[in-house]
């Protein structure tokens, strides 16, 4: 039995039901706020401009730093520009450029010596701004952190450290750090060499961290055993922590994005799409319609529903579904979590600008003081409002349902 037209009629309800919804989801019932046009894409991007008037504010920064967070907010910023065409996004992320990096390409704050992977992240709208611009400083920065690339160390079957002071260890918010701008700087300038190097990170995280029973990657590996929160024997993590899995998540189609169609190992990519998929939809709230903290362990005792694995997830569906990497069947699965997170996490504030809400601050393994990577350790890290970690990809989780639903 073909089932094909089903599906294409039961997608096209399914699509008229959101775009009527989205609608209606920028109608306020709070009278001190003004009621707006503006798709919660741009809403979004211009509350975080409003709270953080210049770039290097982000991530509630009292000095200058050049920070994975940065990275992931002048991407989003990036795509609003794009979309919407409107010069205000593109000035704020070149202006933060301009202020971190200096005539002959330095970077402000910058140690490659470090190897600190995170730190390559802002890669990514660097080299959207050089092909924008042409400007030289752009390039040299852009090659500084393609060499911490060309020497960074790894595990013994290539997979990068996560830091220099974390060694033999990766983890998943590795993946996004690096992968992505490897795979951007690959597709610009060239290299097509650096798309098998990409494809192994990924190869080695679904080796090492993907647990086939329990649906989910582990947050960590340590190749060495030697870190108390490495199991002895796998020398794997305790648990699986959601926002690590949408770090994951992110970068996979990310970089299927830059990934030649003809490249051999492709299957390898959309294999490992198919699994995080799986695990998306295996660990869904099926109340709230969001997901956990420990995505795991939904409604065990202190754990609570997390903003930024949520919409990092649904960035996921909503972009693997519609550019072909997973399942059309995910598809009305990203538009449902798409609604129910701005159910669940988004504000409206009395001087007219939205926050996204209960967002993990930050959460690690090892270093002083020791994480554990525990549950107790997960449930207990602080939680904020309009953190970049969820700000980000709500933003262009924005624009890709407004782009599916046809609500811009």
């Amino acid at each position: 039995m073909n089932y094909q037209p089903f599906w294409r009629l039961a997608s096209i309800v399914l699509l008229s039901v959101a775009a009527l919804y989205a609608c209606t989801i920028n109608t306020n019932t709070n009278p001190s706020v003004s009621t707006t046009n503006r798709p919660l894409s741009v809403w979004m991007a211009d509350s975080d401009i409003e709270r953080n008037p210049e770039g290097w504010m982000v991530d509630f920064r009292e000095t200058p730093k050049w920070e994975y967070t940065h990275g992931l907010m002048m991407t989003a910023h990036e795509r609003v520009w794009r979309a919407t065409g409107e010069e205000r996004f593109f000035d704020y992320l070149e202006d933060f450029a301009d202020f971190m990096i200096s005539d002959d390409g330095d970077i402000r704050t910058y140690d490659q010596s470090l190897y600190n992977i995170d730190r390559v992240n802002p890669g990514k709208f660097l080299i959207g701004l050089h092909q924008e611009t042409g400007e030289d400083k752009y390039w040299l920065a852009i090659e500084q952190l393609r060499g911490q690339m060309r020497d960074h160390p790894r595990t013994s079957e290539g997979g990068f450290w996560h830091k220099k002071v974390y060694p033999h260890q990766m983890w998943l918010d590795g993946l996004y750090m690096g992968t992505p701008f490897l795979s951007r700087y690959a597709a610009t300038y060239g290299e097509p060499e650096l798309y098998d190097d990409i494809i192994n990170q990924f190869r080695l995280v679904a080796k090492h961290h993907w647990n086939a029973e329990g649906q989910f990657f582990y947050h960590g590996w340590d190749e060495s055993r030697e870190q108390r929160w490495a199991d002895s024997e796998t020398g794997l993590s305790e648990l699986p922590w959601g926002r690590a899995m949408g770090w994951l998540a992110m970068a996979i189609v990310d970089v299927l994005d830059d990934l030649p169609e003809q490249h051999p190992d492709r299957d390898v990519m959309l294999d490992i799409a198919d699994k995080m998929a799986r695990a998306i939809e295996t660990h869904r709230d099926p109340e709230s319609g969001v997901w956990w903290q420990v995505v795991n362990m939904g409604g065990r005792d202190g754990n609570y529903l997390e903003s930024s694995a949520s919409t990092m997830f649904t960035y996921f569906l909503l972009k693997g579904s519609e550019q072909g990497y997973i399942d059309e069947r995910y598809r009305a699965l990203g538009l449902s979590a798409y609604q129910r997170v701005v159910d669940e996490f988004i504000r409206h504030n009395d001087d007219g600008t939205i926050s996204i809400t209960n967002v993990c601050a930050v959460a690690g393994l090892g270093g002083d003081p020791y994480r554990e990577g525990t549950y107790d350790y997960y449930i207990s890290e602080p939680r904020r409002a309009d953190d970049p970690k969820a700000v980000g990809p709500f933003v262009m989780a924005s624009l890709l349902y407004e782009d599916m639903t046809g609500a811009y």
